[in-house]
């Protein structure tokens, strides 16, 4: 069974920084072929944020290019999103997605960033 488990999330006030992890198990790291971080303010829909694929490459939303970079320890099954200059506008709850050749996703259960202006 597929566990995919966020942590890092937290008060920061606006210009600083987080980093995220995401902890994948119950199954082979690479059997995955994307893995990505979401993410869902109040009364919004969920947002894809940025996205690693097997072979590394990566893409992320207009609204955080350049501020935010994400990675992989393939050794460690674990997704990383780091987070600088952030603003209030950041503020959602982050979700980690595991994605296989297939197409069947697995979800986190999320965690919670809060930028105070």
């Amino acid at each position: 069974q597929v566990q995919l488990v966020e942590s890092g999330g937290g008060l920061v006030q606006a210009g600083g920084s987080l980093r995220l992890s995401c902890a994948a198990s119950g199954s082979f790291f690479f059997s995955f072929r994307t893995m990505a971080w979401y993410r869902q303010a109040p009364g919004k829909q969920r947002e894809l944020v940025a996205a690693i694929t097997r072979g590394d490459s990566t893409n992320y939303a207009d609204s955080v290019n350049g501020r935010f970079t994400i990675s992989r320890d393939s050794a460690e099954n674990t997704v990383y999103l780091q987070m600088d200059s952030l603003k209030p506008e950041d503020t959602a709850v982050y979700y980690c997605k595991a994605t296989r050749s297939s197409g069947t996703f697995y979800w986190g259960q999320g965690t919670q960033v809060t930028v105070s202006s």
